[in-house]
């Protein structure tokens, strides 16, 4: 760990109550990278969510599909490290169904496009 990390790491930890102590402490918990990597993921959610109101024909099916892959690949693999990650498997999970949401959108638009042509 990087100097200026311990540093504040000690630093928070004086504030830190008694209750909260055990999550501090945890294998998965806010000093190791294994809380912080899935906290700033959080984002790739709120990006999916975000793109929930944008217009369904500039949407990308790969991009989607890359981002689905990861979240379903991601969520498996959170489950099977030690120590056992669940807010990485519960964000994986989430970034997942927006993609696959996103996926079924664009695919819904490409088949309406497709019953359009065909009925010209």
């Amino acid at each position: 760990m990087s100097r200026v990390y311990k540093a504040i790491i000690g630093a928070a930890d004086k504030f830190v109550p008694a209750k909260l102590r055990p999550l501090w402490e945890h294998d998965a918990g806010p000093k190791t990278i294994f809380f912080w990597a899935p906290a700033f993921k959080w984002g790739l959610v709120m990006a999916g969510l975000g793109d929930l109101n944008r217009p369904v024909e500039t949407l990308s099916i790969p991009q989607s599909a890359s981002l689905a892959a990861t979240g379903i690949i991601w969520s498996r693999y959170s489950l099977v490290i030690i120590p056992k990650n669940y807010s990485l498997f519960a964000v994986n999970v989430f970034v997942a169904i927006t993609s696959l949401y996103q996926i079924g959108r664009a695919i819904k638009y490409e088949q309406s496009l497709k019953n359009k042509e065909s009925k010209q």
